[in-house]
């Protein structure tokens, strides 16, 4: 294991360890000390290793993995995960806005809660939360899966695609298009295998599918559609 402190180095220098240095000494294991809410902490991981961030983390850890497993022991700022691609990445603490922004791939845990946008525009990822969403949650989410162990806030799915969300509290409201759904078998099965995956225990029973109504797949202005 490679241990690199922050208080010594700076987010640049880590960086570059872990796209250059780490892969090439075949490095499984990274400990990253004193991150202190710095930004962009291991952003670009296109390498199969693990990275313990031992703290909190700012703006955008995480954005675009590929392959690495990251955890932080501690809360996150804006974009966590933005972009990733496979992977994971698991917060132990709080998410602010825009958590797993543009997804493709991976799983994307938060214990805690997340703020605002949460799978904004996702395309594949999984996410799940062990607490609450904030409003707008999954807005024009195309691909993936957001599990929610807590409630959701106002506008949850607003303009979704084929993207899938369950919660298992209450919901402020849904956004345009969204709608709550019978859950079958078949999801049953899919939150079972995302909160183990999570390591929550809940009975995926207690949950509620929200998925698009489709209504705006294809905008007719002479039909008295509204947004």
């Amino acid at each position: 294991m490679e241990s690199l402190d922050l208080h010594k180095i700076s987010v640049r220098d880590l960086n570059h360890f872990l796209h250059k240095e780490a892969p090439a000494k075949g490095v499984k294991q990274v400990e990253v000390l004193n991150p202190d809410g710095a930004h962009n902490i291991a952003a670009g991981m296109d390498y199969a290793t693990t990275i313990d961030i031992q703290g909190h983390g700012g703006y955008y850890v995480g954005g675009m993995n590929k392959h690495a497993d990251i955890t932080v022991h501690g809360n996150v700022g804006w974009g966590v995960a933005e972009n990733m691609m496979s992977g994971s990445v698991r917060v132990k603490g709080f998410a602010s806005e825009s958590a797993g922004a543009s997804g493709h791939g991976g799983t994307l845990i938060i214990e805690g809660d997340a703020s605002l946008r949460c799978g904004i525009s996702m395309k594949g990822i999984d996410i799940v939360v062990g607490g609450n969403v904030g409003n707008f949650s999954c807005f024009m989410a195309q691909a993936g899966r957001l599990v929610v162990c807590g409630d959701a806030g106002d506008g949850l799915g607003d303009s979704l695609y084929e993207a899938v969300i369950y919660v298992k509290g209450k919901i402020k409201s849904l956004g345009a298009d969204a709608r709550v759904e019978e859950m079958t078998d078949a999801d049953y099965a899919a939150v079972k295998e995302l909160l183990d995956r999570a390591g929550f225990k809940h009975d995926p029973k207690e949950f509620k599918r929200v998925a698009s109504a489709k209504t705006l797949y294809n905008w007719n202005a002479d039909a008295n559609q509204e947004y």
